[in-house]
């Protein structure tokens, strides 16, 4: 997809997409695995797709989503820096985008403190 010049590309977002991953420093991260969940964010031209109403001009979102759990299944990466990084690749590598936002949450994270989220948050552009 040739990448569009000036103005704000368009968006496609898929948030919340959760998955079982075995992702972690310690040992019983890794042996029991906890929830992660991910945010994604496809950049975009929308306007074949608007003027087609075709599946096949747009990035399949459920698509998308099925491969993100499948990623967040495989591994185990000790960080999830790492994690979203091989997101981040995949939807390039396989999806129609210009550029991907993709912020990984791990809300179980151990933490010996009260605490809301952890998250990691990219943006990686085609080459």
């Amino acid at each position: 997809m040739a990448p569009r010049t000036g103005g704000p590309r368009d968006t496609i977002s898929v948030t919340g997409i959760t998955a079982t991953g075995h992702h972690g420093v310690f040992d019983h991260e890794k042996r029991d695995g906890q929830p992660f969940v991910v945010d994604v964010v496809l950049h975009t031209d929308i306007r074949p797709a608007a003027a087609s109403d075709d599946l096949a001009d747009t990035a399949n979102y459920g698509a998308l989503a099925g491969r993100v759990a499948d990623l967040v299944g495989s591994g185990p990466y000790d960080l999830i820096e790492t994690l979203a990084e091989r997101l981040a690749e995949m939807v390039l590598a396989e999806f129609a985008v210009e550029a991907v936002g993709i912020t990984v949450h791990k809300p179980q994270a151990p933490i010996e403190v009260p605490f809301g989220d952890v998250a990691i948050a990219i943006h990686r552009e085609r080459a």
